[in-house]
């Protein structure tokens, strides 16, 4: 949801999320939460893909100038969002669950075009 109030990269990255969110559903995902925070940070979506629950992380950008925005993810943010889905489960007790982390990223143009890229499985706790 765009905020007029917030800084223009907030509201994109709003907005990229609201992307994300209408595409998942279309996927056949079922959203649980969007911006889950805690002490530790935040995953921007916890949905199930089947019976899969799957870890979210999206990110949004005008352009590809200096990559795409699913390359953004580093590795020091693959292992936070590693350790916020261990408190998320912790949490829930969801310690029978399958899990999975996958990335979304949207590029949006100067003419509020998007494109969508999914990764499915995109690391895990081994990697």
């Amino acid at each position: 949801m765009v905020d007029s109030k917030v800084s223009p990269r907030a509201n994109l990255g709003a907005r990229g999320e609201d992307i994300a969110v209408s595409y998942l559903k279309k996927l056949g995902y079922e959203i649980v939460e969007r911006n889950f925070r805690c002490k530790l940070g935040e995953i921007d979506i916890v949905a199930y893909d089947g019976k899969t629950l799957v870890f979210i992380e999206v990110r949004t950008r005008r352009s590809k100038h200096f990559g795409s925005p699913i390359s953004s993810v580093s590795y020091q943010k693959q292992k936070k969002l590693i350790t916020l889905a261990r408190f998320y489960l912790k949490k829930y007790c969801l310690f029978d669950r399958s899990a999975r982390f996958d990335v979304v990223g949207i590029t949006i143009n100067s003419r509020g075009e998007h494109e969508i890229e999914l990764i499915r499985n995109a690391f895990s706790e081994r990697d």
